[in-house]
């Protein structure tokens, strides 16, 4: 997603900074506008059958802040504070518990239950939005049919009154407003607070499923393929489907491009540099995220993808000849006169020609070889159509993936590789760090390679390309040991984005419907596992190498706290900022905004666009939500309960807290 970043960080100032009364309370910017806080007010009936007889009776004693004290209402009994949770002062410093010096282990830990504590930020009108949403989203009626309720609401509201009351509820909770400079209150409120943003232009196109599937289709088949059927032997996973053509499918936090023509792949392009742009103007260490399918043919990542498994496979099953098999990747080391005794035998050159493959690559000059070794036999190609052959693990020869390249494709891979660069050198020319997105399972090893790559390049000062990796497949371990394995041994820095990952039950449904291994650990706790040892690799390595990072965007709370008490544990304090976290905007605000206070650097991905043209993205985010059942039970308990304090407390109306 095309991103901007802005760093918050406690000792950062700026004209950004809000106002700070002299008892440390934060003064919140403007109220909304009243049309906007009646409705969200009524909307308290809907939300709870004691709502009514609540604001009922307390109805008398609301007041604002400059109401006398003989006006006051009995003073309720406030929720115990947590003495080792931070409180707000002045640029988001802790005051019960101010943050230790750089090398201490006391970093404080916040309390994501402190409701009162995790709600600064928001007024009372924003309490209840969230609440409003979170339970429309919890009914499976309307998020079923919220593109029928779209419509008639356009159709009976007109656009003028449509845009006004989407921005009241979805557009309001979950977009930041609709262009760059209609974001900037929000950015400077939220760095207030500590909490950084990630902007995201989040207009999509609108096609239906046939127009999808036509896209991608004609973009992801080879003409060779067209003109000569069952010509060429391509594993499953990597051919297109027609019935998978729709990428969209079953897919709710991520979002889906198509390939139109090399022109509407610049305008992406220049989308992307233009936040880039934005993020280095207001930021020292913002972050800029990416997606490669929206830069090129995807037809070059899918072909990429089975090289590089089949590559892997080729050498598993070497290792495996070896005695080796059943090892994690980063393990496995072949021995160098046996492995090019096995080559030979196999007849795919002589044993003159692979010992000048090996010499000149300077691979297994310590008598043995391993997958990054191995991986640097398919570098170094002068065209890219070379880097399309593939070992045949039935005969061991090596075949052209394809019977040749057209003109026009091998121009089409070329820019897709240009646009990367021309990214990276943007970035890296205005301090800001890329994160590339992942995607599905098919197009990923090749994403994954071509970012490393980038990273190989731009991230020997510092770490300007991050790349993602999705912890629900079951290589997610081998994928990030290696590439940290990398680093080390060409000493560049590592940076890295953690998910549980996007496309499961697309992915689920494809492998059993195509017949192909399912590349989903099994259980969510196999999951849950396989983020933790990923993340537990990661931070070790940042103990002892400065010159990894990781960025842990999650929303789940248990992940958060693990984290942060590895961090603990390892003596990794908040100022060091190796270690980041990210949510999205509009949900778990419990999470961020004690991050923030505390000193922790976290993120929140802001989307802004036309309300017109983000309705796909708030189609996502709706149906997101009613899949986090739990999650947002939890959040509109904390949002109730804060409400409820402020309601008890005649603090409804208030300004400052």
């Amino acid at each position: 997603m095309d991103t901007l970043g802005v760093s918050l960080h406690p000792e950062t100032g700026g004209s950004g900074e809000r106002e700070v009364c002299q008892c440390g309370a934060n003064i919140s910017p403007p109220f909304p506008n009243p049309l906007s806080f009646v409705l969200s007010v009524c909307s308290i009936l809907f939300l709870s059958p004691m709502a009514s007889r609540l604001l009922l009776h307390r109805l008398p004693f609301l007041r604002f802040s400059s109401t006398s004290a003989a006006a006051a209402p009995p003073k309720q009994k406030e929720p115990p504070r947590d003495r080792s949770r931070p409180c707000v002062t002045h640029k988001g410093s802790v005051r019960s518990q101010p943050p230790a010096a750089p090398g201490s282990t006391a970093a404080v830990i916040p309390d994501f239950g402190n409701y009162r504590e995790a709600y600064r930020s928001k007024s009372s009108a924003e309490l209840v939005r969230s609440l409003l949403v979170f339970r429309l989203c919890s009914y499976s009626v309307i998020v079923d049919r919220h593109k029928e309720l779209i419509n008639l609401s356009r159709f009976l509201l007109g656009k003028w009154l449509f845009e006004k009351v989407m921005t009241m509820t979805f557009y309001g909770q979950f977009v930041a407003g609709k262009d760059q400079d209609d974001i900037k209150p929000l950015i400077q409120h939220y760095r207030s607070f500590g909490v950084g943003s990630i902007l995201d232009y989040s207009v999509e196109e609108d096609l239906t499923q046939e127009e999808a599937e036509k896209k991608e289709m004609e973009s992801c088949e080879p003409l060779v393929e067209k003109e000569v059927k069952g010509s060429v032997h391509r594993e499953k996973k990597f051919r297109p489907h027609k019935q998978f053509g729709d990428r969209r499918e079953d897919v709710f936090s991520a979002r889906t491009y198509f390939y139109a023509d090399e022109s509407k792949c610049d305008q992406f392009m220049e989308t992307f540099l233009k936040c880039i742009a934005a993020s280095g103007g207001s930021s020292e260490d913002g972050f800029s995220a990416i997606k490669l399918t929206a830069l090129g043919r995807p037809q070059f990542l899918l072909q990429f993808s089975e090289v590089l498994v089949k590559w892997r496979g080729f050498f598993r099953q070497l290792a495996a000849e070896q005695g080796k098999a059943g090892q994690a990747v980063v393990d496995m080391k072949l021995d160098m006169e046996r492995l090019q005794n096995s080559l030979t035998k196999l007849g795919i050159a002589t044993l003159e020609e692979i010992t000048d493959w090996f010499d000149g690559e300077k691979i297994g000059q310590s008598g043995t070889v391993d997958l990054l070794d191995w991986n640097n036999l398919i570098d170094n190609r002068t065209e890219v159509a070379k880097l399309f052959v593939v070992p045949n693990l039935q005969t061991g020869e090596i075949e052209p993936l394809l019977l040749q390249f057209t003109e026009e494709e091998e121009l089409q891979m070329k820019r897709m590789l240009q646009r990367m660069d021309i990214l990276a050198k943007e970035a890296l020319k205005r301090g800001v760090r890329l994160m590339v997105d992942a995607e599905q399972t098919y197009f990923q090893p090749a994403i994954s390679r071509l970012t490393l790559e980038m990273q190989r390049k731009f991230n020997t000062e510092k770490p300007t390309i991050f790349n993602t990796y999705q912890c629900y497949l079951k290589d997610a371990y081998d994928n990030v040991s290696m590439d940290v394995e990398l680093c080390c041994r060409e000493n560049w820095y590592f940076g890295a984005k953690l998910v549980r990952g996007a496309y499961m039950a697309q992915e689920r449904k494809r492998a059993r419907e195509i017949g192909y291994e399912d590349p989903i650990n099994e259980t969510y706790e196999d999951t849950n596992n396989m983020y933790h040892r990923c993340l537990d690799y990661i931070l070790d390595e940042i103990k002892v190498n400065k010159k990894a990072n990781v960025m842990v965007a999650s929303h789940n709370e248990k992940t958060v706290a693990y984290t942060l008490h590895r961090m603990h544990e390892l003596g990794l304090h908040p100022s060091s900022r190796k270690v980041y976290f990210g949510q999205l905007l509009g949900m778990s605000d419990q999470i961020s905004f004690p991050l923030g206070q505390a000193g922790y650097s976290v993120y929140k991905y802001v989307p802004y666009g036309p309300v017109e043209e983000v309705l796909p993205y708030l189609s996502r985010r709706a149906q997101e939500n009613r899949g986090m059942v739990a999650g947002t039970q939890r959040e509109r308990d904390l949002l109730w309960n804060e409400l409820k304090r402020r309601i008890l407390q005649g603090h409804l109306f208030q300004t400052v807290y």
